[in-house]
């Protein structure tokens, strides 16, 4: 299936965009009730034609024995709206607990985790004032697939999936997007000098499909240096699209240089459903505060 970062739906009537979106709103853990009420007021303030349909999810559903965190009713409205707005879950440590967010981002398909690093310079303190990085995640495989198991008493084991029509959807995705933008060049990170199998699919996979765009340079790097020159001159960067572990840690890398990490969001993209988010997580231990003592019973 080619894949393209464009709607392949066909345009609504112009009645249609007078009515508001509805939009599933997540408000989450921690600090998230409060940014994302932030989020809801700057939306309202745009004149975004939404109108958000709450739903609980993560700690509290927890609480109530859900161990995936997402209860029956939250699920039916997901599928109902089809788009969400998220503030960060809080995950309980130990066993027995799915993540939220690999949940959503595998049960609705969201195989592509766009993160727009960009600064916010001259409001936001930075030293790279030029910097608009665009990191294209792949979001369902690698690591993140959660398939761990232990092999003795002392010894335990995380299995690592790529697979080639993953890599093939995300890969032609961040070109899709580069051109859609009007970028120039996309990068591709990966560790294939080690892991010569999964992390080699991958670069072949990249090598291969750039070809199909000869109007936008492509370059691969180890992960190790890319990250390096990444935090050191990310002006040099347009696109980088990487596998699902590396996209996690080099989008914080690039979201902090930016100026905070707490100001960065992602996108979670599939052919039915989207997600949107905070890439930061819920601070629990920076919550709740004495300044916000109303936002603790949230």
């Amino acid at each position: 299936m080619h894949i393209t970062a464009q709607a392949t739906q066909s345009r609504p009537s112009s009645a249609a965009m007078s009515e508001p979106v509805p939009v599933a709103l997540a408000a989450g853990d921690g600090i998230g009730p409060e940014i994302s009420a932030a989020v809801c007021r700057i939306l309202e303030a745009a004149g975004a034609r939404v109108s958000f349909v709450p739903i609980t999810i993560g700690q509290a559903s927890y609480r109530e024995g859900v161990s995936s965190g997402i209860p029956a009713e939250a699920w039916a409205a997901l599928r109902e709206h089809r788009v969400v707005l998220k503030g960060p879950i809080t995950t309980p440590q130990g066993g027995g607990y799915k993540s939220v967010n690999v949940t959503l981002r595998k049960s609705l398909g969201l195989f592509a985790n766009i993160r727009p690093c960009r600064s916010w310079h001259p409001w936001v303190a930075t030293r790279h004032p030029d910097m608009g990085v665009l990191i294209v995640r792949e979001n369902e495989e690698d690591t993140y697939a959660g398939i761990e198991h232990r092999q003795t008493a002392e010894v335990t084991q995380c299995l690592k999936l790529i697979s080639q029509p993953g890599s093939e959807r995300i890969i032609r995705y961040a070109f899709e997007l580069a051109r859609a933008q009007g970028r120039r060049k996309v990068h591709c990170f990966s560790k294939d000098n080690i892991m010569k199998l999964t992390d080699g699919l991958f670069h072949q996979t990249f090598d291969r499909i750039a070809a199909d765009y000869p109007d936008i340079e492509s370059a691969h790097l180890i992960i190790d240096i890319g990250t390096a020159l990444l935090a050191d001159r990310p002006e040099m960067f347009d696109v980088i699209v990487a596998p699902n572990l590396y996209g996690d840690i080099i989008s914080d890398v690039a979201a902090q240089i930016t100026g905070s990490v707490g100001l960065g969001g992602s996108a979670n993209i599939g052919l039915d459903f989207a997600m949107f988010e905070a890439v930061h997580g819920s601070a629990p231990a920076r919550f709740p505060r004495p300044s916000s003592p109303g936002l603790a019973t949230r």
